[in-house]
Formats: structure tokens, sequence, C-alpha cells
């Protein structure tokens, strides 16, 4: 696995045109994995997506890296109105970096053990990491596993691999690769 210079920055991305953004920011790719074809989340809640997962390098706060992603998305038609789970032409998202917990274990547990029922209506005010959703989403884990199939949830000890591996096998329906 890649080491970067604040450790493992993980991102979740669309396509490559907010990977050629990124470059102009300063950050450097180090690795992506192939694109994946899946379903909305919630399914039904819109078009297919296309996901992938990015390891970067960069000398930014996760704070920083974020505020960047979302400027990205913004320059790419993404309108931040404060839905949940609603159909966005990018999502660019900040999974991991490196083993920092933020804002604290406590917090970071209690989004991550948040019932299904809340997640579709609350959302965090400040930055989550490791992203508290991550072990329940195929379509993040399944990329994931291509770049960094090793990485340990600094609060879980799980690996990424035995995360995917605990998925139920209706999480991955309806994923495929990504016509080139």
């Amino acid at each position: 696995m890649q080491t970067c210079q604040l450790g493992q920055v993980f991102l979740r991305t669309a396509c490559a045109r907010p990977l050629r953004l990124l470059a102009v920011e300063n950050i450097e790719i180090i690795s992506v994995s192939r694109f994946w074809k899946t379903p909305a989340f919630p399914i039904g809640s819109g078009p297919d997506y296309v996901n992938a997962a990015a390891c970067v390098k960069t000398a930014l706060t996760p704070e920083a890296l974020l505020e960047r992603l979302h400027r990205i998305e913004a320059e790419l038609g993404r309108i931040r109105d404060g839905g949940r789970w609603q159909a966005w032409p990018i999502d660019l998202d900040l999974l991991a970096y490196g083993d920092l917990v933020r804002p604290d274990a406590a917090g970071q547990t209690l989004w991550r053990e948040l019932a299904p029922e809340r997640q579709s209506v609350e959302a965090p005010d400040r930055l989550i990491l490791p992203h508290p959703r991550m072990q329940d989403r195929a379509f993040v884990l399944v990329p994931l596993a291509e770049i960094a199939p090793g990485w340990r949830h600094p609060l879980t000890g799980e690996t990424v691999t035995r995360m995917r591996c605990a998925l139920p096998p209706r999480a991955f329906e309806g994923m495929g690769l990504a016509e080139p």
C-alpha cells in the first residue's frame, strides 16, 4: 500500500474529471480503482452512479481537503441544499485520512452506529473520519478494496477486505464495472 505524507487519504469519486481537477489543486493522485457502475443509494432514488476510490497525497488538513472537494463539486454543478441522499451530478467523499479520527472516537462511533432510520434525516455538522457509512456500502468498499485492501479502520480494527466480505449479498446487487 502506498503511503502519503500524512498517511493514506482515500476519496470516493464519480469519474475521471474530478481527479484531473484535484491534480490542479496540488493534490497528488497515488492510485485509482477501476470505475464501477452502481445503483443510486438508496436504491430507486435516482439514476445509476459511477464510483471509484482514489488514494491521494497532500499536505492539506482533512478539513481543508474536504473544502477543496466541495469546491470541485460546486464547479461541476453540485448544489448543497441540505437534502440527504439526493441525485447529484457529482459526489466526492473523504473516506479516511490515514488513521485520523474526527471529531473524536466517541463522535465517530456515534455517527457510525446511527440507526438506519435516522441516517436519512440526520447529517453531522462537521467532518467525521473515517466516513461513518463506509462499512455499510459496497459502492465504497468494492473500489476501495482494489487500492487499499489492508487499510484498517482505526477504531474497529477491521480491514477494507473484511468489511467488504461482511456485507450481505444484496449489497452488491446491480454493481458492475463501468463501460470505458
